[in-house]
């Protein structure tokens, strides 16, 4: 009876020891990955870059070639130009125009001033405001020769902007601060709009997605910070890691699920957050214990 007891005591003992190792999630690393794409056409003259290597946020890694949109804005900037000159010949009529209109605005104020003391007809102020109406109208069809041309001109700008920002878009600028991960392009090849040139992902925090089961999320919370492991030679690594979303809807276990037990129900998402010291790759497998 004695004997009895005492194995009963060591396989309740294996029992919970057996419970402790086991982990309470699996999962795998991810990290947001970024495809960079060229964003205008023409030949690569430079693309200083390589795979692993760390790329800091707006650094200049590559340019595209540039020489037939600076040769387009310069003939824009040439077209502005001739288009100036019309429209400074047309306000210089306009100007005249105005000075002549003065002047007789002050004629027909002195006239005006005769007629009060009977000094002048009623046809001399007739004549003077017929004149003074007569300016004006010259002076409103000058400026309205000058609307197109200040029109043109616009569209001359508008159009050079769009060679600007062109020319901004053939510098490749690295969006975010991370390691290359993959290069699709090479010095010297002509490229396109839209065409992959390389991939690159911030490393330095890795994304662990593991799956838990419904019995586990009262245990688990945003924020709450968790064990991470992960195989070594001789063992496992840990991590500290800590929970940042946790999925709203339920999904059929996936493959990386390792027991049997978990493989038949179903499970919740859960991303964990880590800090990479090195070690962590994207793919690799590791569990989470609470």
């Amino acid at each position: 009876m004695k004997n009895l007891l005492t194995i009963l005591i060591a396989l309740t003992l294996f029992s919970c020891n057996k419970n402790d190792n086991e982990a309470d999630a699996y999962g795998n690393f991810e990290a947001t990955e970024v495809t960079i794409s060229a964003e205008s056409n023409g030949k690569i003259e430079f693309l200083n870059l390589d795979e692993g290597m760390q790329l800091e946020k707006d650094a200049v890694v590559g340019q595209i070639d540039t020489v037939q949109l600076y040769l387009n804005k310069q003939q824009l900037i040439a077209s502005k130009s001739t288009i100036y000159s019309k429209s400074a010949n047309v306000l210089s009529q306009r100007n005249v125009l105005n000075e002549q209109l003065k002047t007789t605005l002050i004629e027909q104020k002195r006239i005006k001033n005769m007629f009060d003391e009977n000094a002048a007809t009623k046809r001399q102020v007739d004549e003077i405001t017929g004149k003074v109406k007569v300016l004006q109208q010259q002076i409103n069809s000058v400026e309205t020769q000058n609307a197109p041309i200040v029109n043109e001109v616009k569209s001359i700008e508008v159009q050079i902007e769009k060679i600007n920002d062109q020319l901004k878009k053939s510098k490749i600028i690295n969006p975010i601060k991370g390691t290359v991960l993959a290069q699709y392009a090479e010095p010297n090849e002509i490229t396109a709009f839209g065409k992959p040139i390389y991939k690159i992902a911030d490393l330095s925090e890795m994304t662990l997605r593991v799956y838990f089961s419904e019995t586990q999320l009262s245990s688990i919370k945003v924020g709450q910070e968790v064990n991470v492991l992960i195989d070594e030679n001789e063992g496992t690594k840990p991590y500290k890691g800590k929970i940042s979303w946790i999925s709203s809807s339920a999904e059929f276990t996936p493959k990386i699920i390792q027991t049997k037990e978990e493989r038949v129900n179903l499970v919740y998402a859960v991303k964990v957050i880590v800090k990479n010291d090195g070690s962590l790759k994207i793919g690799m497998p590791a569990e989470v214990k609470l």
